[in-house]
């Protein structure tokens, strides 16, 4: 069975191998042990509300139960630019008419802006190759959505997502190639690591000042502004369904767009419901549920079959034992 459950320390072989076959532009996973021995720690201390809940990072992991494979990785931080700046280039329209000669043109130019702190964000999925079908995606991301259902209080209003911006199969990147190389002269790997290892005063030294005319750029930056990753187009989708939404802001090395949605408004966190625990022998229902755990702390999530009778979920108990839970426990069901 596939669960999803909190990252801790004893996983820093599993993270590193999802870093490596994540590839570049993954800002979120380093293939660097020591800062993802650091980001573990904090998952196991945020888990444990051993941090204050603006400075929380809960990492989720994707584990076969059969076999202990974890699979996948997803991951929800409970505030952004608290401590280091959130960068991101909004996508401004400027109106220029000339009366005179009846003209009115549109100017796009991207200007930085720092916009997002305090926001939550919902970030790093990634699947192996082999868990990109059967539905294990849609548990990881959905999976994020009920922990941040499970106590809204602990997450922001706004829930934001940065998506990884356009490489070519070589591995170039056309935006920061065209563009953001010109500003920050460094291999975009190092300039990527500075980004989750130090506090950005680097971004704030070398930024532009003033805003760049998008139609002076070359075509292949202009053509990558705002779009996807190939690999993270099931990833947008699953956002699309969940009702985020582009708000006009990118990344600023490799232009993919930053989607928002209001807390309350994700799909997942407004139409789960909480429910009592009961076991059966055998749950009579066809349709596998999304069901969790009510609490951040020792949070597990699952996508298993659950008889609705009213205000109970009725479980088998292979289900119960990979939540966790007895009954009597509470859930929290999504159909």
């Amino acid at each position: 069975m596939l669960v999803v459950r909190p990252a801790g320390p004893a996983d820093l072989d599993h993270l590193l191998e999802l870093a490596i076959l994540s590839g570049p532009g993954f800002t979120s996973l380093p293939e660097d042990p020591d800062q993802l021995a650091e980001r573990l720690d904090l998952s196991r201390d945020s888990f444990g509300g051993k941090v204050p809940a603006p400075e929380r990072w809960y990492t989720l992991m994707l584990e076969e139960t059969d076999t202990g494979d974890v699979d996948g990785i997803g991951s929800v931080k409970a505030a952004v630019g608290l401590k280091r700046p959130f960068f991101s280039f909004r996508i401004v329209s400027n109106a220029a008419q000339s009366p005179s000669l009846g003209l009115k043109l549109d100017h796009q130019t991207l200007v930085l802006v720092n916009e997002c702190t305090g926001w939550s964000e919902v970030g790093s999925l990634f699947l192996k190759a082999d868990r990109r079908r059967g539905g294990a995606g849609r548990l990881l991301s959905q999976s994020r959505y009920m922990l941040i259902g499970a106590e809204p209080d602990l997450f922001a209003d706004t829930v934001l997502a940065e998506l990884r911006g356009v490489f070519t199969p070589d591995g170039a990147c056309p935006f920061w190639d065209h563009v953001a190389h010109k500003f920050f002269p460094m291999d975009f790997d190092h300039a990527d690591m500075m980004t989750g290892s130090t506090d950005k005063q680097f971004i704030l030294d070398l930024a532009p000042r003033h805003p760049i005319y998008v139609e002076l750029l070359p075509e292949p930056a202009r053509a990558v502004i705002g779009k996807v990753h190939p690999q993270g187009v099931p990833a947008m989708a699953l956002l699309e369904s969940e009702g985020f939404r582009p708000n006009g802001l990118i990344d600023i090395f490799d232009a993919g767009p930053t989607v928002t949605c209001g807390r309350d408004n994700i799909r997942t966190v407004r139409d789960a419901r909480p429910m009592t625990v009961a076991l059966a022998d055998e749950v009579e229902t066809e349709l596998p549920a999304l069901i969790s755990t009510a609490a951040v702390s020792g949070f597990r999530a699952v996508r298993q079959k659950a008889q609705i009778d009213g205000d109970v979920a009725i479980l088998s108990r292979e289900t119960a034992d990979a939540l966790k839970v007895r009954p009597g426990d509470t859930v929290r069901v999504k159909s």
